[in-house]
């Protein structure tokens, strides 16, 4: 087992690390040459409103090794809290999937993605062979049944290869509930769910000019590009997490929120 020594935030009865980029790279790394099996998740607004809402989901992040927040939203809700944060400790994973990626070529540690629209994956992994072109990566795509025989052969052709990580990429909750359900049968060190990370990578879904993704403002091109789909996420789950965090906030002014990290 990896030792965690990150402080913990604790927002809402739910934990995330205050680490930065390259801690997060290093830390998967070093997981992935242990023999036993680590869960790294992460969380932004809308995680925290499922494990607000979702029992299960609270406690599978409670309980992974590793969380690292993936949202402007969470920084803001935790300085709220009074916890002491800033835009070094939020990533995501477009962002340092290259990084991640040369750092695995470099240590000799083999990456199966699971995610995206048949093609998705083909397209990325030509994209991280540019960058690293003897990194060990295979992939198959994330739309098959998850129950059944379908799902019995993805693990099959997991297994064959038997990565050190194991990236899933099915949107929350459901790669979570995925991962709690299989992860006995699956021969994999690393477990990274990472929702739509491969579908920004591939340039499938736009994710907006960078300024906006530096000032927290991605979302708002998803919005923009995507209302249909994400109006309730953003227009709705915002707001929702806000009143949440103030509602806490105004219940319990002098709860300590941070602590150093038993894991």
């Amino acid at each position: 087992m990896v030792i965690n020594k990150f402080e913990e935030m604790v927002l809402l009865g739910t934990k995330f690390h205050k680490l930065k980029v390259q801690d997060l790279i290093q830390y998967v790394v070093k997981a992935a040459k242990l023999e036993n099996k680590t869960t790294i998740c992460n969380v932004n607004v809308r995680a925290m409103n499922f494990a607000y809402e979702l029992p299960w989901y609270k406690d599978f992040i409670n309980k992974s090794d590793l969380v690292f927040c993936d949202g402007f939203g969470v920084l803001v809700g935790a300085k709220l809290m009074g916890c002491c944060v800033d835009s070094t400790n939020r990533m995501t994973c477009p962002d340092y999937i290259e990084d991640l990626a040369l750092t695995c070529e470099g240590e000799n540690v083999s990456l199966f993605l699971l995610a995206g629209e048949p093609g998705t994956v083909e397209k990325a992994i030509t994209k991280l062979k540019v960058v690293a072109p003897n990194l060990n990566v295979k992939g198959h795509h994330g739309y098959f049944d998850k129950s059944g025989k379908e799902n019995e052969f993805v693990i099959q052709q997991i297994n064959k290869f038997k990565p050190d990580i194991l990236y899933i990429g099915f949107g929350m909750p459901l790669q979570e509930h995925w991962i709690l359900k299989n992860i006995d049968q699956i021969d994999a060190k690393v477990f990274l769910p990472l929702g739509a990370c491969l579908d920004f990578y591939s340039g499938k879904v736009y994710r907006g000019s960078q300024w906006m993704t530096n000032y927290g403002l991605e979302w708002l091109t998803r919005l923009v590009t995507e209302p249909g789909r994400l109006w309730e996420r953003y227009l709705i789950g915002n707001p929702l997490f806000f009143y949440r965090v103030l509602q806490e906030r105004i219940k319990n002014p002098f709860k300590k929120r941070s602590k150093p990290s038993t894991y």
